[in-house]
């Protein structure tokens, strides 16, 4: 009993020595320094992370437009796009201009305009030619010495219209809202949706449901438009009166060189031949008049050109030589190297072959440029110098007069071309080929009041002009609405309007379209 009792008192002091020892392990431990919290924020922190805040610059100015000075109101700002639920999920960013001194402003015409890319900003047709303000170039349109400036604009059209310049989310200083997935804005839909309901939201906050409405976008912008063109009225009920698709992409079946697919090398050739002719290139009865020659190589496209390239593998020997010599009268390309490109040069190739025996290339947007590479002797060519060429100019006049002008503060990126924007989603035409010319058909038969202006640079091999006539040419519209779409050519490129002659025609036919659109 004595024994047993040892024991059990024995267990009982081992027991009490082990809690001792586990309660001083606890005191010193919380004695330590805390240890350092997690830089990661949890999922559903990020997911109620505060929205940001709205921004907005207010200044007044004026310009002289066609002699008549045009007092203005700019605003720079941000405007918070919301879900359904009310939770932000985005800030846009815009810059909008309204004429001051209108006893009614909420009847004015408003145009919203944005640019391509996708990824692009609203940079290039805000001043290269819609804008109070221009970013100078020569009068071809090509770059002065830096610095770079700007000058008022009189071409301008803001004696026409208030203008609402937007930044599609990722690009300008538009962004994600913070703990958003931005994949939500990167798409064909996607991308329509969220700019219609930035229109939407920005006409009713500003009380402009009263005015007439247009709608500009510029090379991938006019994609878009023509998707807003049926979005902004079926889900909005916002009817346009009018579209401007400068530089115009819709069905890109037209555009894409794919094995299989040999529309594009129809749809080009004629843009060939008027960059060949630029560059005095072309045989004498050709070069002595661009008409004639564009004439010429509108009709080989689309019959002995067209009928050879669907023959493929059937093509004898001697059609194969003589459509070879017919595309090298319209290219100034050697009928040798035409054969080898199988009758079908892809834009790349062109731009590189047209001047290699010079050791230059040619532009893609703007074929009136003219670049070097490290490689005369190279398949394709190493940049774009078109593009080379306005990049600078617009990226430092945007971005001066920014702050300088419009007094608007941030020290984020003005994304000018973003790549943030890929992969891009295109939905509902995966396996397929972009075709948005079926939304303008939609719009444009259920408004039939809706107007449309198309501007053509005869030197663009991005949106050639000859693929934008075959999809007109294809839209499936009531044959009385024809007369509601406007053709208009330039002798420019991509961005026609960097070249003052052609910006200067623009204006007038612009000024047509609107009246026009107004006076129904």
């Amino acid at each position: 009993m004595q024994r047993s009792l040892a024991i059990l008192l024995a267990l009982l002091a081992l027991a009490a020595g082990a809690l001792d020892a586990q309660a001083q392990r606890r005191r010193q431990q919380s004695m330590r320094a805390p240890a350092p919290a997690s830089t990661d924020v949890p999922k559903e922190k990020k997911a109620h992370a505060p929205p940001p805040a709205e921004t907005e610059s207010v200044t007044q100015h004026r310009v002289t437009i066609q002699g008549q000075e045009i007092r203005y109101t700019a605003k720079a700002g941000t405007i918070n796009m919301k879900n359904q639920e009310g939770k932000a999920i985005a800030s846009m960013f815009y810059i909008a201009y309204t004429k001051d001194g209108e006893d009614d402003p909420g009847k004015r015409p408003l145009t919203f305009s944005f640019n391509g890319g996708p990824g692009s900003s609203s940079v290039w047709l805000h001043l290269g030619v819609f804008g109070p303000r221009r970013t100078v170039m020569d009068d071809n349109g090509f770059p002065t010495p830096p610095p770079y400036r700007l000058v008022d604009n009189e071409y301008s059209l803001l004696d026409i219209s208030d203008f609402v310049f937007i930044d599609p989310v990722s690009t300008g200083y538009s962004r994600p809202a913070p703990g958003e997935d931005k994949r939500q804005f990167h798409g064909v839909r996607e991308d329509v949706e969220s700019v219609g309901d930035f229109i939407h939201q920005w006409t009713a906050r500003n009380g402009r449901w009263a005015s007439p409405i247009f709608v500009a976008g510029e090379s991938y912008g006019t994609t878009r438009a023509a998707g807003l063109s049926a979005y902004l009225q079926d889900r909005h009920g916002l009817y346009p009166n009018g579209l401007i698709l400068v530089s115009a992409v819709l069905e890109f079946i037209t555009n894409d060189f794919h094995p299989g697919n040999d529309l594009p090398a129809i749809t080009h050739l004629p843009t060939y031949t008027a960059i060949a002719w630029h560059h005095g290139q072309l045989p004498a009865d050709l070069q002595a008049d661009l008409d004639k020659a564009l004439d010429e190589s509108r009709a080989f496209a689309l019959g002995e050109y067209a009928l050879a390239l669907h023959k493929g593998n059937a093509l004898s020997d001697e059609e194969r030589d003589r459509t070879a010599a017919q595309l090298s009268r319209l290219t100034g390309l050697s009928p040798g190297y035409i054969k080898r490109a199988n009758l079908r040069v892809h834009i790349a190739r062109f731009v590189k072959e047209l001047l290699r025996g010079q050791g230059l290339t040619v532009g893609r947007l703007d074929g009136r440029f003219k670049g070097r590479d490290a490689d005369s002797a190279g398949e394709r060519y190493e940049y774009d110098p078109s593009m080379a060429a306005i990049r600078g100019p617009y990226t430092a006049t945007l971005n001066d007069y920014l702050r300088r002008e419009l007094q608007y503060e941030s020290d984020a990126v003005y994304e000018i071309l973003s790549r943030r924007v890929r992969p891009w989603n295109y939905g509902e035409f995966s396996n397929q080929y972009v075709n948005v010319a079926e939304y303008l058909r939609q719009a444009m038969n259920k408004n039939r009041h809706l107007k449309v202006f198309v501007a053509n640079g005869y030197y663009d091999l991005a949106t050639p002009f000859f693929a934008t006539e075959y999809t007109f040419n294809h839209l499936a519209i009531d044959p009385e609405l024809s007369n509601n779409i406007d053709m208009a050519y330039y002798k420019s490129g991509h961005m026609m309007y960097i070249h003052i002659p052609s910006l200067a025609k623009m204006r007038k036919d612009l000024e047509t379209f609107y009246q026009s659109a107004l006076n129904q």
